[in-house]
């Protein structure tokens, strides 16, 4: 006899789920929850956070100190942390929506609960939608930014 007949799955809430992918998904939070301590992909986000915040300190202190090589390396290292985000964020949007039936029938198949969802994704669902999208396009303006500004400088170096 397997152990899955002995003991039946835990149930999984989808506004949980929801929750630690807007509040932790960098982290890796809520695939840790869905799929437990062993998936890769919760391991990976977490590593791409660890790898991400001293990328994006980097690129502060080379604001400020007009150090182009530490940007360079920062860009490299805050680039995973800000694609684990962004994909935490998209995570939350895409279990927020998916209907209770098809959640429970991939995630509460044999627990004998259903899922009721009620405002609370609504609400995680579209701040996930207005941070998600902010940070995006300000990251995406920033590297435009920073882009030509190296762009200008190289010119002005090579005229003179």
């Amino acid at each position: 006899m397997s152990s899955s007949s002995l003991a039946p799955r835990r149930f999984r809430s989808k506004t949980l789920t929801a929750a630690l992918a807007f509040l932790l998904g960098s982290l890796g939070a809520h695939r840790f929850y869905l799929y437990g301590w062993r998936d890769l992909f919760g391991w990976a986000h977490l590593l791409a956070t660890i790898v991400g915040i001293p990328g994006f300190l980097l690129l502060a202190a080379s604001q400020h100190a007009d150090g182009l090589a530490s940007a360079g390396l920062g860009w490299w290292l805050a680039i995973p942390g800000a694609i684990s985000l962004l994909a935490a964020f998209l995570a939350a949007i895409v279990y927020g929506l998916r209907a209770d039936d098809k959640w429970d029938a991939q995630f509460n198949g044999d627990t004998g609960k259903q899922s009721r969802s009620g405002w609370t994704v609504v609400f995680v669902v579209i701040f996930s939608l207005l941070i998600g999208a902010f940070l995006l396009m300000s990251a995406l303006a920033i590297s435009f930014q920073t882009y030509f500004e190296s762009q200008i400088e190289a010119a002005k170096q090579i005229s003179q």
